[in-house]
């Protein structure tokens, strides 16, 4: 079984001056949920090479089992810092493809016309396509094989207005994936904020924040062994 994960290579705050990139948590989490199930990775990034990490997300507080585990792994490490670039792969060398949040997201994989054309690729592939928190925004510009946006009339979750609220970035973030999510027609489905909620639409799985990372992880490799 072979995964690819697809991560921003976005690292400013919006016009903040504060740095920003992916959530350590939120690639971890699902890492090992692949890797510990025997899954073949491979990781990329818009501009290939190391991602730049939140720094927020490697504050003590925002350290779990799986970023302490990821600290002590140097293999996993190494494979971090050599991500391929994005517009050399394609997916038909994989099973499915996993999208880890954070900020960045929303700047860069949202525009990326490589993400879009991978995200539709999959998708016409009847191929599994895994995004959690902020990474659902890479949604926004792909069309399913109708030529409407993919998310209409599809149930999706990501990074709740609530939460976005919560952690002061409403009026930094380019949009907010919820209010996105329901202009482009989609299902918009919120669980508590902070708390787990995955949803499934077919082979579309959206996460909405960093607790709901490896329980997505987990709900994909459910989807391909079905």
């Amino acid at each position: 079984m072979k995964i690819l994960m697809v991560l921003t290579s976005h690292d400013e705050l919006g016009d903040t001056g504060n740095k920003t990139g992916f959530w350590l948590e939120e690639f971890a989490a699902p890492y090992y949920v692949f890797k510990d199930a025997g899954v073949e990775l491979t990781l990329a990034s818009p501009a290939g090479g190391q991602p730049p990490l939140d720094p927020s997300s490697d504050e003590p507080d925002a350290h779990t089992d799986d970023t302490r585990r990821f600290k002590a792994d140097e293999d996993a490490q190494r494979a971090l810092a050599t991500t391929v670039k994005l517009d050399t792969v394609a997916h038909d060398e994989f099973d499915a493809v996993f999208y880890p949040g954070g900020h960045g997201p929303m700047w860069d994989l949202a525009e990326d016309e490589h993400s879009i054309s991978l995200l539709e690729s999959f998708d016409r592939a009847g191929k599994p396509l895994a995004l959690v928190c902020h990474a659902p925004a890479a949604l926004k510009n792909v069309k399913g094989s109708d030529g409407e946006p993919l998310v209409r009339g599809r149930k999706v979750t990501g990074f709740a207005n609530g939460e976005e609220e919560a952690v002061g970035l409403t009026d930094v973030v380019p949009f907010l994936i919820e209010d996105e999510f329901q202009r482009l027609g989609a299902a918009y489905q919120s669980g508590e904020d902070w708390g787990v909620n995955v949803v499934t639409d077919g082979s579309l799985i959206t996460g909405q924040n960093p607790a709901s990372s490896g329980p997505a992880a987990q709900a994909l490799l459910d989807r391909l062994r079905a």
